[in-house]
């Protein structure tokens, strides 16, 4: 445990009336972290909850239905898993985001203007920092509490198959295991468990698959008119991702997702020889080594025309791998 990490415990357990805020399109990590944060917290008689604004997929029940919502006049803001004031939700960003204390995350390229920040990048999931962060409370992992955090590490290192997954994430999951998390359930709905829209998606996005450089790139396309018609939920849209970079000889899958107002999400991941966060901040996004992402005004064909230069420079420039 270093000394900054216990400097932030020590200063979480001297507020009350705490709110937490989580990224937009919410993912497994974000909210784990909140509804374990939230658990934790009221246990010890704290008022505490989160807030999100956006969609949350049916999958992400199982934790966030442990955490009932409650009303009150936040007096101490943290955030957890946000690299970006910019990926909040418009509504959450306008009233919050100038009143951050407190920011948590795993995230290299971290632009939060929060008054302490606290980052391991090296750390799979932002739910690792908060397993540590509630060790060093005294916190009791109960049940509840430990299910919430192994569903953010396992959903934020693809059931622990990713290269950001190291001893300690091991070390962590095994822990929530003998807290009683239930591994097994968890990970058979959010990796055994495929809706049929779903299903309906990937054969679309497979339909239009789209390969350039000799195969070392490929793009994925989701319109709103394909939103649409598979009626899928935004947790659908993980999957789709992860594939782009599944096809034997692809060192780079992009996934354009097209949404309401003109907006462009571009998700990318990358094999070993290229950074997905560094490709991705060349257009204000960032992330992971492998996974990274940044948003676009236009149209997706508009996008292609602004990304596959750069590609085509990662492959094939001066410093190509």
């Amino acid at each position: 445990m270093t000394e900054a990490l216990k400097g932030i415990a020590s200063l979480i357990l001297e507020k009350d009336n705490i709110l937490i805020l989580t990224h937009a399109n919410p993912d497994g990590d974000t909210l784990g972290c909140a509804c374990s944060l939230c658990l934790a917290l009221r246990s010890m008689g704290k008022t505490i909850d989160y807030i999100n604004g956006d969609e949350i997929s049916s999958e992400y029940r199982i934790i966030t239905e442990r955490v009932s919502h409650i009303d009150f006049e936040p007096d101490f803001i943290m955030s957890v898993d946000v690299a970006d004031v910019s990926l909040l939700v418009k509504e959450v960003r306008e009233k919050y985001a100038g009143r951050i204390s407190l920011a948590i995350d795993h995230h290299r390229l971290n632009r939060i203007a929060a008054e302490r920040v606290y980052i391991e990048n090296d750390s799979a999931s932002c739910c690792e920092i908060v397993f540590l962060l509630l060790k060093e409370m005294r916190v009791d992992i109960t049940p509840e509490i430990a299910d919430c955090l192994f569903f953010g590490i396992s959903t934020d290192t693809g059931c622990f198959r990713y290269s950001n997954v190291t001893a300690r994430t091991h070390g962590i999951a095994s822990e929530l295991i003998s807290c009683g998390a239930n591994a097994g359930k968890i990970n058979e709905i959010m990796f055994e468990t495929k809706s049929f829209a779903r299903l309906k998606l990937q054969q679309r996005c497979l339909e239009g698959l789209e390969l350039y450089f000799d195969g070392r790139l490929s793009i994925f396309t989701i319109s709103l008119e394909i939103v649409r018609e598979t009626g899928a939920q935004e947790s659908d849209f993980d999957t789709i991702v992860s594939l782009s970079r599944q096809i034997e000889g692809v060192k780079m899958g992009i996934t354009l997702k097209e949404k309401p107002g003109g907006i462009v999400k571009v998700s990318v991941r990358t094999g070993e020889e290229y950074n997905a966060a560094e490709f991705c901040s060349r257009f204000g996004g960032g992330g992971h080594i492998r996974a990274g992402g940044c948003s676009f005004t236009g149209d997706p064909e508009e996008v292609k025309a602004k990304l596959l230069p750069a590609a085509e420079e990662l492959f094939f420039g001066e410093n190509a791998g």
